[in-house]
């Protein structure tokens, strides 16, 4: 390592443009909050404008720089759309960061197909959509650029009444993988990152359900469930110059509930 480099400017994002899809989420809100915070300027996405525009009053009132542009990340020609105002917003995108998704748990003998499919929709073609039309634009840019997909635990590990949610995630996973050797040659750093259980309005219902929270609780070694803000330090490593040798990999953001 150059003995004159500043460790800390490994981690500097400022200046970058970073594009969240669901960024009125849990996970979303906390990435678009997060990154705006380390001098990111950010492009929010999501279906519901009002609430699009709630968070960029929230994000503006601490100073950071963000607009938004609603749509559904599954519909493409919302995609397209989508990536073309930030373009025109910002002048480009650097990273990218796949945060929109949703469950329907139930047993796979009870489930319309019509709700797995939605479960799919959500997870998968949302975020294969997402990679095509910003992969396309950071190719085009020729400076390289960073995707961060958000997956779960459930991509490596079965649950019951998850026979949507496991497969799609396991799809992220594998979709991680395939670009990373697609995007390598283009200096494109995809990875993804995995968490457990993070309080988010979905989520909640775990946190107050003692039974459910027990649970949960005694196969963490860390000793508890996850906030939003504990994935923004992975997060900022991977939309870096910290993790530029970094791609393909899925991070589990879990408390060690993979480990054992």
């Amino acid at each position: 390592m150059d003995n004159k480099l500043d460790p800390k400017s490994l981690f500097d994002i400022s200046g970058k443009v970073a594009l969240i899809t669901g960024s009125t989420g849990g996970l979303g809100k906390a990435a678009a909050k997060g990154l705006c915070a380390a001098g990111a300027q950010v492009m929010l996405t999501g279906r519901e404008a009002a609430k699009l525009e709630a968070v960029c009053q929230e994000i503006e009132a601490e100073g950071g720089t963000v607009a938004f542009e609603a749509g559904r990340p599954d519909d493409a020609a919302d995609m397209q759309r989508i990536v073309a105002a930030a373009v025109k917003r910002f002048g480009g995108i650097d990273i990218l960061i796949t945060a929109a998704g949703m469950n329907k748990p139930k047993p796979i003998v009870e489930q319309p197909l019509e709700e797995w499919q939605a479960v799919m929709d959500a997870n998968v073609k949302g975020t294969y959509l997402a990679c095509k039309e910003v992969g396309t634009v950071m190719i085009s840019q020729g400076r390289g650029g960073k995707i961060v997909l958000i997956s779960s635990t459930r991509g490596k590990l079965g649950m019951a009444n998850y026979t949507a949610y496991c497969p799609s995630k396991g799809a992220v996973d594998s979709l991680t993988q395939a670009l990373g050797w697609e995007w390598g040659p283009y200096k494109i750093n995809v990875n993804a990152i995995a968490p457990t259980v993070f309080r988010t309005a979905l989520t909640q219902w775990m946190f107050d359900d003692q039974v459910t929270y027990k649970k949960f609780l005694a196969r963490i070694p860390m000793g508890r469930l996850a906030e939003p803000e504990d994935f923004i330090g992975a997060l900022i490593f991977l939309s870096s110059r910290a993790s530029d040798f970094m791609t393909g990999a899925v991070v589990y953001m879990d408390g060690g509930y993979t480990a054992g």
